[in-house]
């Protein structure tokens, strides 16, 4: 099977995390036949003018393969996305069962099944939120490429729904495939002060406005609270808010850190008294679980998956309700036995979420997609 690994090229976020952990997965499954006894031949594909796929120690399993080729990415997307053209096969010289796209338009394949993955439909409610060939191509192709492709594979129970409802696509060809947690250790206890905790791309979809909002309220109001930490890349919609950083009463409360790798994420996580994610929509919110395996308490949105990964282990609040924001945070700081319960629950909560379990969900994902395309072609040749 061939998994476009593009994503993880630079920055691992979201997405590139998704994808590098699902690989790696899926071949550590392999070295032991997996639980279904059969052999997985892990090949990921990687096409850019300027970053090459990083073959050192330590950064894929040694029983990964990996095509590099020198294509830009937007190049070669817009041809993917608008004619469908050039096949894999003519860019890698090899055939594969599976080619597995983990965005939501195909990758083009003379005779494999082909897989692509939906994180959420956001893009569709909000296109002014979205940039690039995401804005330009996917409101337009989505669906036409969802009903093409031989299995949808979706991060979330939420998101698949999403997807049946919207894109007319029957709920037998989705399969959900969950984040994993990360194997970052429990930390000890909570630190004094610490910091507020904010993890994602600085994105008019994760909230951050509202945050600021509901954290200002919160300064105004006691006379003392932590530093808020910021830890993700800009994004094109930043600037007007980050103006609010150099007034009162923002002014020297906030961080910003721009992209963390992920020792330095742990390492975030570690020194934070509670996560906060009020994202308007979200097709899983990994930092959410991650800051639960940790043991740090977390305060997030009630809307897209966030109520399915967090449960009864945080508190969940609507994003536009600022005020329920701001109390939310203030409860996490002030009331100790509450906080103890998040974080006993939290522990709980991650346990159900492994990238093994993910791997063995996409595994089963592939094998329905070549059964899927095995009967088209017998159609297609009957007909």
């Amino acid at each position: 099977m061939l998994i476009d690994y593009r994503p993880a090229l630079r920055h691992r976020t979201g997405v590139g995390e998704f994808v590098h952990q699902l690989v790696t997965a899926l071949a550590d499954s392999a070295d032991d036949g997996g639980r279904t006894g059969e052999s997985v031949d892990v090949t990921v594909f990687s096409a850019s003018w300027k970053d090459r796929l990083d073959r050192g120690p330590g950064v894929l399993p040694a029983t990964v393969r990996g095509i590099d080729r020198r294509i830009p990415v937007r190049l070669l997307n817009l041809a993917w996305h608008r004619t469908g053209w050039p096949p894999v096969e003519a860019l890698t010289g090899r055939r594969f069962d599976v080619v597995h796209s983990p965005h939501p338009l195909l990758m083009p394949s003379r005779s494999a099944a082909r897989v692509v993955t939906i994180h959420d439909l956001d893009f569709l409610d909000n296109p002014g939120r979205a940039r690039g060939e995401v804005r330009r191509d996917y409101p337009a192709l989505v669906r036409r490429h969802a009903r093409r492709a031989d299995r949808i594979v979706v991060p979330s129970r939420h998101t698949a729904a999403e997807v049946e409802r919207r894109l007319a696509v029957s709920r037998d060809a989705i399969s959900v495939c969950r984040n994993g947690a990360p194997t970052w250790a429990r930390r000890g206890e909570a630190p004094r002060p610490g910091h507020l905790l904010f993890v994602g791309t600085l994105a008019p979809r994760k909230n951050v406005a509202g945050l600021l909002d509901a954290y200002a309220r919160l300064i105004q109001r006691r006379a003392e609270v932590p530093q808020l930490v910021l830890a993700g890349a800009d994004s094109e919609d930043a600037p007007p808010w980050r103006k609010r950083l150099e007034r009162p009463p923002l002014a020297g409360r906030v961080r910003c850190t721009g992209y963390v790798d992920r020792s330095g994420l742990e390492a975030l996580y570690g020194s934070a008294r509670v996560l906060v994610l009020p994202s308007f929509d979200e097709g899983f919110g990994l930092p959410a679980l991650e800051a639960m395996t940790v043991g740090v308490p977390v305060v997030a949105s009630n809307r897209g998956a966030l109520p399915e990964v967090v449960g009864d282990a945080g508190v969940l609040v609507d994003p536009a309700d600022v005020e329920g924001l701001a109390n939310a945070m203030e409860r996490m700081l002030s009331d100790e036995p509450f906080v103890e319960q998040c974080i006993r629950r939290g522990f709980e909560q991650a346990r159900a979420f492994s990238w093994r379990a993910s791997a063995e969900a996409l595994r089963i994902a592939y094998r329905q997609a070549i059964r899927t395309r095995t009967r088209s072609r017998a159609a297609r040749r009957a007909g």
